[in-house]
């Protein structure tokens, strides 16, 4: 998953071959701020926003940092910065210089003042809780139309505020559960609309209804999907929805799922929007592998455009967003002044600076309120986990790397001594982020996470160091031997195990037994996790010299092509989030609220990894998700 982002073990190596000219007479000063300066230099030719976008971010970088000024003597230097491909890499890939400026001027600007003065806006507590109790009363109101109690449910969870009315929306849904098990509704113009939403909400919440009871009614004497289905888009896009919460053996769904993607690939440009947009939206992204928070800022301006949409709700939403996107932002200066303090970019420069994107990571495992500490302690571990994924991935010898796996396994301050001054710091920095928990959880009488945190970090590293041995010895492992340590090395176990700490009662010594233990689902988002990572950085990983991924393991083993794996691979990653939707149907093995943490997880890499790896090239889609999350709020 947090694969680094340029091979710069050999370059130690080989004494002046690292760095070109133009970096070399730069000395000290970092990468990024001299980028400051070349943008500042070339942006003449970019639209008003983008320039204003630069110089905002030059000047917020000067206020932060005055000696900077000291840039304008190296103005000379720009005629000899690459223009090519190299230069391209170096800023993320970029396809023009507004999507190259954007990403850069984001990432400058990502210090604590600049997240605590986002923060400050209108307070709409009181206008909220009022809004907030005409949602509960219209939820909770006795159900005398179906279609639009599903609506109304539909409408809450893809507005980003269920969680302020989880249990009347259990409670509702158990009622219709009992009394309207299988949706059984007239023939109708809203027919196969009204019969699918009733399936994915019921199957969202857990009920495992019988896909064919439910659909067969659809199918004609041949036993193919009714032609005259294909007349009805907002039914076809509702029974595309509904096929996404499918299980293994569901042939009638397997079936649906191409029937429906095939009309509605063929039926969106002839629509108009909201909704051409909405079956856009869906067939690159289906609600179930929306992460939530973006979901709601997408849905907003298709919801709206409806006329039929409830005002009270929509209200409530925009509301609800921004003032979440505040606290979010007070989180983001907390983490942010913490990154600063520990000064990566001198004590550790090999590493990447990803504090930004790996916040937003954890926020779209959980962006509910209650959940504030656990933000911040899983991205603190994120931090410091991407800092050691470099280390064994692109910068530490096998001798340092060989000392600093017994030095997590002994997991002991007195082992400072036998390691390189770089590892001392990260070993040092990590220990102190363990012990900073250790305090939390004291306070609620729960230490014993703690425990389970420092064996998922264990198994990690262990993996991590399996596959540097796998790299110096040059030794392409079979398929099974490499999915054995790349499910774990990817880093949603112990992220999943690190995620419950600080979720409160929920979190029980059993559900941490249960996690730490590789349970089906953590295992199926794994998959996703490696698998989707392989795909789209392959190329890349393999040209800077990387231990072989799954695309080089199938192929020797298999003797097959690189596409045939790449079908392959997208195979298993469908039956992944089979495997993750059996896992949530009731009775879970855990509480619902931490199988949604893993649930976030695999969405949260349809989003960064689906088409490019945006994570270590700063891809459009990962600038654009945290400016929607945290920089802009919603227009009210």
């Amino acid at each position: 998953m947090l694969r680094s982002s340029s091979g710069i073990r050999e370059a130690r190596k080989e004494k002046g071959s690292a760095q070109p000219r133009w970096s070399k007479k730069l000395g000290g000063l970092r990468f990024l701020k001299f980028i400051a300066l070349f943008l500042d230099n070339y942006a003449l030719n970019a639209d008003g926003d983008v320039k204003g976008m630069f110089e905002t971010a030059y000047r917020s970088l000067l206020k932060a940092h005055p000696d900077l000024k000291s840039l304008k003597k190296h103005s000379n230097l720009l005629e000899s910065v690459p223009r090519n491909e190299e230069f391209k890499s170096l800023l993320g890939n970029p396809k023009n210089i507004k999507d190259c400026g954007k990403s850069v001027a984001e990432s400058l600007m990502i210090l604590p003042n600049r997240w605590h003065k986002l923060s400050e806006t209108i307070d709409y507590s009181e206008q909220v809780q009022g809004l907030k109790e005409e949602v509960q009363r219209m939820l909770m109101a006795p159900i005398d139309n179906l279609l639009e109690k599903l609506e109304l449910i539909d409408a809450i969870q893809r507005l980003g505020v269920s969680y302020h009315f989880e249990d009347e929306i259990d409670e509702v849904l158990q009622q219709i559960h009992k009394y309207h098990y299988t949706c059984d509704v007239q023939e109708s113009d809203d027919a196969l609309y009204t019969v699918a939403l009733h399936f994915r909400l019921l199957r969202q919440q857990g009920y495992n209804i019988p896909s064919v009871d439910i659909f067969n009614k659809f199918k004609d004497n041949m036993g193919n999907f009714k032609e005259s289905l294909t007349n009805d888009v907002k039914g076809m896009l509702s029974f595309y929805e509904a096929t996404h919460m499918r299980v293994h053996g569901e042939d009638i769904l397997d079936e649906a799922l191409k029937f429906t993607t095939t009309h509605l690939e063929s039926m969106a440009i002839n629509l108009s929007p909201p909704l051409a947009t909405q079956v856009s939206h869906a067939l690159n992204r289906p609600i179930r592998k929306c992460l939530p928070r973006i979901e709601a800022r997408q849905y907003f301006s298709i919801y709206q455009e409806y006329a039929s949409h409830n005002e009270v709700l929509l209200n409530f939403a925009k509301l609800d967003f921004n003032m979440l996107q505040k606290q979010h932002q007070k989180e983001l200066s907390h983490i942010s002044g913490w990154w600063k303090g520990i000064d990566v970019a001198t004590n550790l420069s090999f590493a990447r600076d990803r504090m930004v994107e790996l916040y937003f990571w954890v926020l779209g495992v959980y962006f509910e309120p209650q959940y504030s500490l656990t933000r911040k302690i899983l991205t603190k571990i994120m931090c410091m986990t991407s800092i050691i994924d470099d280390i064994y991935d692109a910068y530490g010898t096998h001798e340092e790397l060989e000392l600093f796996t017994d030095a997590i396994k002994r997991w002991d301050i007195s082992w400072i001594d036998q390691l390189p001054k770089y590892m001392k710091f990260c070993y040092k920095v990590l220990l102190d982020v363990f012990e900073e928990i250790e305090e939390e959880m004291c306070k609620d009488g729960r230490l014993y996470c703690v425990y389970y945190a420092k064996v998922a970090m264990k198994k990690l590293v262990q993996a991590y160091f399996e596959e540097a041995v796998w790299l110096k010895e040059k030794y392409i492992p079979t398929m099974e031997e490499y999915m054995s340590s790349a499910l774990i090395s990817c880093g949603y176990l112990t992220i999943s195990t690190i995620s419950f700490i600080g979720m409160g009662d929920v979190v029980t010594k059993e559900a941490l037994e249960w996690v730490i233990k590789e349970p089906k689902i953590v295992r199926a988002a794994s998959i996703i996790c490696r698998l989707m990572d392989d795909v789209v950085s392959n190329e890349f990983e393999q040209e800077r010299g990387h231990v072989a991924s799954g695309i080089e393991c199938y192929m020797k083993q298999y003797g097959v092509s690189k596409q045939e794996v790449h079908d392959e691979f997208r195979k298993q990653i469908m039956n992944a989030w089979m495997e993750i939707n059996k896992e949530c149907l009731k009775p879970t093995e855990v509480p619902v609220p931490l199988l949604t943490r893993v649930v976030n997880l695999a969405r949260v890499m349809d989003l960064i990894y689906k088409d490019e790896d945006a994570y270590t090239h700063l891809g459009g889609v990962m600038v654009e998700s945290i400016t929607s999350m945290l920089v802009d709020p919603v227009p009210i």
